[in-house]
């Protein structure tokens, strides 16, 4: 895949490359020869602790308060390490089969006190994690090198997380990940990948306030100061980016904003009549409490009429879910149109807190599937599934489906002035916007909204 997941970027040193493939695990899954022998992390590179995907020899990880370390301080064998920080963790974000034993080299950051640190594993993709054997504790800046007998012939992954120390700093190098006897196996599965992959639909930028291109980990998004809301909200969705975390809740204003900008608050809402209504669903990040946290911020949000939000518009997130959970991903951009919708107080409603927020007329949606992969622009054709819907901003939609509002993406970018699939090649980007969708609507039950 693309954006990928950054996380322990120690070595996996395997034994034996593989060429074979397993059709048992899920549909669409292939399976590859593990890169790498030792590497060391030379030719991996991060020089921040914000949380993001990095691409390493032996695959992709996720790092959260963590990065790839070549200072003078870094202990390391080599010219780089992983530093990590606070209560920080890098995670494996692919699996692999036949795992014997992982070894690891661990050290304090040359000047800094002890920490402690766990081996975490997970059997079902990352979905649920559980702790390995014992706590490891650092003993000054020399390495020390334990090995975690493992013996797992089903798929596993591993995660590594710093559980005290504070802002001692946690340096790790040379992860070793040995066969049971039969090759082990890189399962090419779901990663979390570009959010804007697609293209910039409006070529947002940071010049523009009313296209003001605002980039979080989680989604990306289009700002309208005019309106208070977004213009468009793009984001990627994959297995990879769920997990058990609970919703948050904690609708708040978006304090990246420029200074001089209202910052719309939840009590705007306050009695209007209207959802506050998420373009990202807090539900397709629930891989961690930050990652859940970010879709509540009011930049990520626009009034929604209640049987629109909690009705067909919530069925079109579930079954976008279901569609990731059965071996896709997907890309998604929702956005808002027009002024003007019907809230459960009746009647047409322009604004919100005497003219702070713009209700829209209608909440539109594009979204493209692909089977689990890399490349994922190359992988685009003409068949490629494409879902458009405009759906009105009305309590009235009580009853309908998301179905009755598809329409194909040409129509849809003379309506909003904006170029959903520019990264696409142009002949394959004509097929597919000029195509309606009719595929299966399935409603999907036990949703959140």
């Amino acid at each position: 895949m693309h954006h990928k997941t950054k996380i322990l970027s120690s070595l996996v040193i395997l034994t034996f490359f593989v060429s074979s493939c397993i059709t048992s695990i899920t549909p669409k899954t292939t399976t590859t020869g593990i890169k790498g022998f030792p590497e060391g992390l030379e030719n991996a590179s991060k020089s921040g602790y914000a949380g993001g995907n990095i691409e390493l020899t032996g695959g992709s990880w996720y790092f959260e308060d963590a990065l790839i370390g070549s200072s003078a301080n870094d202990s390391k064998n080599g010219a780089k390490s992983v530093r990590i920080r606070e209560l920080g963790f890098i995670r494996m974000n692919y699996d692999i089969l036949g795992v014997k034993d992982i070894t690891i080299s661990h050290a304090a950051y040359q000047g800094d006190g002890d920490s402690e640190w766990d081996l975490y594993i997970s059997k079902n993709s990352g979905a649920s994690w559980t702790k390995f054997n014992n706590t490891q504790k650092t003993t000054g800046s020399k390495f020390t090198t334990v090995a975690f007998a493992i013996n797992e012939q089903s798929k596993i992954r591993f995660e590594i997380r710093k559980i005290s120390g504070g802002a001692n700093r946690l340096n790790i190098d040379d992860i070793i990940i040995s066969s049971t006897g039969d090759s082990p196996t890189k399962l090419n599965i779901a990663t979390r990948d570009d959010n804007l992959a697609m293209g910039n639909p409006s070529n947002a930028d940071l010049n523009d306030e009313n296209n003001y291109l605002m980039i979080k980990n989680q989604y990306v998004l289009s700002y309208n100061r005019s309106k208070s809301t977004a213009n468009w909200v793009s984001w990627h969705l994959s297995t990879a980016w769920k997990g058990n975390t609970h919703r948050t809740d904690n609708f708040r204003p978006d304090q990246t904003l420029p200074s001089a900008w209202y910052k719309v608050i939840t009590s705007d809402y306050t009695n209007s009549g209207f959802d506050r209504g998420h373009l990202c669903p807090s539900d397709d990040r629930d891989g961690s409490f930050e990652d859940n946290d970010e879709t509540f911020l009011m930049t990520n949000i626009a009034p929604q009429a209640p049987n629109n939000n909690r009705g067909l518009w919530a069925d079109l997130e579930a079954y976008s879910r279901k569609i990731a959970e059965g071996g896709n991903e997907l890309y998604i951009i929702a956005g808002v149109y027009g002024k003007g919708g019907t809230g459960s107080n009746g009647g047409k409603t322009n604004t919100l807190d005497n003219g702070k927020v713009i209700v829209p007329e209608s909440f539109w949606k594009v979204i493209i599937i692909l089977p689990i992969g890399s490349n994922d622009i190359s992988r685009i054709d003409s068949q490629t599934r494409v879902i458009a819907v405009n759906v009105p901003n009305k309590e009235s939609v009580n009853g309908t489906k998301w179905g009755d509002y598809r329409l194909n993406i040409d129509d849809l970018e003379i309506l909003t002035g904006y170029d959903f699939m520019s990264n696409v090649p142009s002949a394959i980007q004509k097929t597919l916007e000029s195509r309606k969708d009719d595929g299966p609507t399935l409603k999907v039950a036990n949703f959140r909204y």
